[in-house]
């Protein structure tokens, strides 16, 4: 095998998809939205959003993939009822002005189980470019009828300041780290 013919095959392994092009559908009862966020900086306070729907669009090339998210940020869950009425009060997070949260993907490269996801995130008014390092988990047939399913893990950091989330300096730390638990259902041939 020459060079160029290695060079192919690497060129062609990157953008060959493990899935079938179309709509997958989320599977929520399958699939966690995570954060974490210091505390004093001292500790880590961590939680979840239970609010969530996701679409990926897969086509023929990896150039043609897009996913869409959008986390509802009234379902915030730290644990603790109290903390997550104060962090939703207009003193904080004010999700009367910010309601969702929303993730559009502006491109996706990479190979086998690691993979880069480019796009754009939404926190109330402001927008910001984000990375997402992902993890592709694999495909697999779910027994009794319950089609293929697609595991993902993707992970990333925000910086509070830069969607106008400032408040509480000292208290909160600025980089808060996300964790995204995704599975996704294969469309059917129907």
């Amino acid at each position: 095998m020459t060079t160029d013919d290695i060079n192919a095959t690497a060129a062609s392994d990157t953008t060959a998809l493990p899935l079938r092009p179309g709509q997958w559908a989320l599977d929520p009862l399958h699939s966690n939205a995570n954060f974490q966020v210091r505390h004093l900086g001292i500790s880590k306070v961590r939680g979840r959003f239970t609010g969530v729907t996701a679409d990926l669009v897969v086509g023929e090339r990896v150039e043609d993939v897009r996913v869409s998210a959008t986390i509802d940020l009234a379902t915030i869950d730290t644990g603790n009822a109290d903390r997550d009425a104060h962090v939703l009060s207009p003193d904080l997070l004010d999700v009367a002005k910010r309601p969702t949260m929303v993730f559009r993907s502006t491109g996706v490269s990479g190979a086998g189980e690691d993979w880069t996801m480019a796009g754009e995130l939404t926190i109330g008014e402001v927008t910001r470019p984000v990375t997402l390092a992902v993890d592709f988990g694999g495909v697999v047939d779910v027994p009794m009828g319950g089609g293929r399913h697609a595991g993902f893990e993707a992970a990333g950091e925000i910086r509070r300041s830069e969607f106008g989330l400032d408040f509480a300096p000292g208290l909160l730390g600025e980089v808060v780290k996300i964790q995204l638990d995704m599975q996704f259902v294969e469309p059917s041939d129907a």
